[in-house]
């Protein structure tokens, strides 16, 4: 698959801008899958725990492999309390319970694996390179993981994190507009699976949110444009997650969501929409690269953006009558 180039390929820094990419999937345990992402692309592998693995010094950086449960894992804060002040039996009572913790938590993950997940957190890689890490997910697929369509109960997607070209309230309005007017056309275009829709993970904006941003009238202020976000989604499940964004950007704001430990800050958009639709040869990275690059394309051209956004106001600023009347009234002409 030929990679669409995005409008703008490097960042304000002129480095070429990259991009995170996260999978789940089932049928294929975290050490199996560290090793299979050893085997394609290097590095030394780093048992962390025993359902939680790391891929280091590859041609890019960390892979991170774990089942996609904190219940599975050990608490990194009761594990890594040294209890320094306290006398040796109460150290040695501490060891104890921290072992105790461990063996617990390998237990749940035994049980559960299967049951949740398997998740891959690849390091950032440049966008035109992502047909290279594509072999991963050809690999995957050979080795029998099982994506989306597999079972009604996954809801396993793959989330991209494009590197923002830039951090000026200008151009981060310019995408998300650019967004918001093509989300239903790549929800169309993805066959967004139905268990996903049913799942709070990538929820759509809410209309009321659109109809403001969209407005030629809206022009805020960095501070403001973050404000509003919030205001109108406080929460970290929509299909284009801000709240990593916001968080690099303005990390001394005092919203709760913004310093939440699943917000990783980061100058990126968390698109969160795609499906992990492993059963599908070819399917991968690329292809929702591309799909992902027609947002960047639209918010690059101001005059289409602008009209498509005059479009969006007028059609649906209207009352639900005034659109049921004009409904009707061009089903009448066809006639």
């Amino acid at each position: 698959m030929t990679l669409q180039a995005p409008p703008h390929r490097s960042t304000r820094r002129g480095q070429t801008r990259q991009v995170g990419v996260e999978i789940e999937f089932a049928g294929l345990p975290p050490q199996e899958t560290a090793q299979l992402v050893q085997t394609l692309f290097g590095g030394e592998l780093n048992v962390v725990s025993p359902h939680r693995l790391l891929v280091r010094d590859t041609r890019w950086g960390t892979f991170g492999i774990e089942l996609d449960t904190q219940y599975a894992h050990p608490d990194q804060a009761l594990v890594e309390d040294a209890h320094a002040d306290d006398s040796e039996w109460a150290r040695q009572q501490h060891l104890r319970r921290v072992e105790f913790h461990r063996k617990t938590r390998e237990l749940i993950g035994d049980m559960v694996t299967g049951l949740v997940p398997t998740e891959i957190v690849c390091p950032p890689v440049p966008w035109d390179e992502l047909e290279a890490l594509d072999t991963l997910f050809k690999a995957l697929r050979e080795k029998g993981a099982k994506g989306t369509d597999a079972s009604l109960l996954y809801g396993f997607g793959l989330h991209l994190n494009p590197e923002a070209a830039a951090l000026d309230v200008d151009y981060l309005l310019s995408m998300l507009r650019a967004y918001l007017l093509l989300a239903q056309w790549l929800r169309d275009e993805i066959k967004v699976d139905i268990t996903r829709e049913v799942l709070p993970h990538a929820n759509p904006f809410p209309k009321e949110y659109a109809l403001k941003v969209l407005d030629r009238n809206y022009a805020p202020d960095l501070d403001g444009f973050i404000d509003d976000y919030l205001h109108f989604n406080p929460t970290r499940n929509r299909e284009l997650d801000l709240l990593p964004l916001f968080a690099h950007l303005r990390p001394e704001h005092s919203h709760a969501l913004l310093h939440n430990q699943l917000t990783k800050p980061r100058p990126t958009f968390h698109y969160r929409l795609p499906n992990a639709e492993l059963s599908k040869p070819g399917w991968g990275s690329a292809v929702e690269w591309n799909r992902w690059a027609e947002v960047e394309k639209l918010a690059a051209d101001r005059q289409a953006l602008d009209a498509r956004c005059d479009e969006y106001i007028a059609r649906n600023a209207q009352s639900l009558t005034t659109r049921l009347k004009n409904t009707l009234r061009r089903l009448f002409k066809r006639r």
